[in-house]
């Protein structure tokens, strides 16, 4: 079977057409306002989302990244502590921690969720652990009970990776706002995506996001002043302009995401070779991802391109088996993430996402998985 028109794993073109003329007046306006720096829009952008999140404070910075970098710095994780974190995770997760000169310590992940096994992390917690960094991946919230009543009982802080979960819920609160610091990106391709780089730190403290706010800019509460060895990590203007248009719609659009998200269960669920994600509540789909357990998922991948199907795989090695850190983890053994690596395979989503488009994409899926 051969898919008629080519179907690519993401397509903002519908978002930016629907919104063209907001956005068009929105760089317009920032553009004639000549305050491209910390200015009126990013003040208003991270006043709605501290709004949106329900939290008193959101600092805007660089990237999902630096945003990570920057949480770690503010709770004061540095050179000989430890952070508990997942394997299983695009590797700035465990880059910003090395970047703060602290230790990732990889922990497996639950089968069903993909996310770190709670159960798993209080084994590994030693006297030198600072903090556990949770990722919520592909848009499901992790098992934030159990992770912060273990936070409270042994003295960490949390500090939640929420760079592909913005607008997740757990037990009616937005990610990133159960923990110490919650860290967003504005990746374009994510739920609330920009036209270019983009983070976000939301937290309660107003001890942290004073810290934040002047690690953003050079260590520095007024200009001129460095009081701390910081990073040049603003939030451009007109990111913050553009980001302001998009964020009243995030929930629309996630709720679009789970309704393409039930659309792929009824399509796949069931059938032989192809498990699907484990329904949850609160997931906003960032990805859909399945597995192919038993099979060869790299020529699936590739005989779904030639037919016009575009997937990802998100993630094909786990961060302890990466050259970085390879050396130095060789004894972690995290077995569920490093099968997961094997067998995953993220399909086309996005919130506009037709249900014929859909259709073509599990029919072409399937008669892969038979082939083989």
């Amino acid at each position: 079977m051969s898919v008629q028109a080519r179907i690519p794993v993401l397509d903002l073109a519908p978002q930016v057409e629907a919104l063209w003329e907001e956005l068009t007046r929105a760089v317009h306006r920032t553009l004639r306002s000549t305050q491209y720096i910390n200015g009126p829009e990013v003040k208003a952008f991270e006043q709605e989302a501290a709004g949106y999140l329900g939290t008193r404070h959101a600092v805007g910075c660089n990237s999902g990244t630096d945003a990570l970098v920057i949480a770690l710095r503010a709770l004061g994780i540095g050179p000989g502590d430890e952070v508990i974190t997942t394997p299983f995770t695009f590797f700035a997760t465990a880059e910003a921690v090395s970047q703060v000169g602290a230790a990732p310590v990889f922990v497996d992940v639950e089968e069903a969720s993909m996310n770190l096994d709670p159960a798993l992390v209080e084994r590994a917690v030693t006297p030198r652990t600072r903090a556990v960094l949770p990722v919520h991946l592909f848009g499901r919230p992790c098992a934030m009970d159990a992770i912060l009543d273990l936070a409270r009982r042994r003295g960490l802080q949390v500090v939640e990776d929420c760079a592909q979960s913005f607008g997740a819920r757990h037990r009616g609160r937005q990610t990133g706002t159960l923990g110490q610091i919650g860290c967003f990106s504005f990746f374009p391709s994510k739920n609330l995506g920009g036209c270019g780089d983009g983070g976000l730190i939301a937290t309660d403290d107003d001890r942290l996001a004073d810290l934040a706010r002047a690690l953003r800019a050079h260590g520095s509460r007024k200009k001129y002043h460095n009081e701390m060895v910081g990073y040049n990590s603003r939030l451009d203007e007109l990111q913050a302009a553009l980001l302001r248009v998009k964020l009243p719609r995030v929930d629309a659009w996630n709720e679009a995401r789970r309704r393409v998200a039930d659309a792929y269960h009824r399509l796949l669920d069931g059938h032989e070779g192809v498990r699907v994600p484990a329904p949850a509540a609160g997931h906003v789909y960032h990805q859909y991802t399945v597995r192919l357990p038993g099979r060869d998922r790299d020529r699936i991948q590739a005989r779904l391109a030639a037919e016009g199907v575009e997937t990802m795989v998100y993630y094909p090695v786990p961060c302890h088996r990466l050259a970085v850190y390879r050396q130095g983890h060789a004894r972690v053994s995290c077995p569920v993430a490093e099968r997961l690596c094997a067998e995953v395979i993220s399909l086309p989503i996005w919130p506009e996402l037709e249900e014929p488009a859909q259709a073509a994409v599990a029919r072409a899926l399937l008669d892969a998985v038979a082939g083989q």
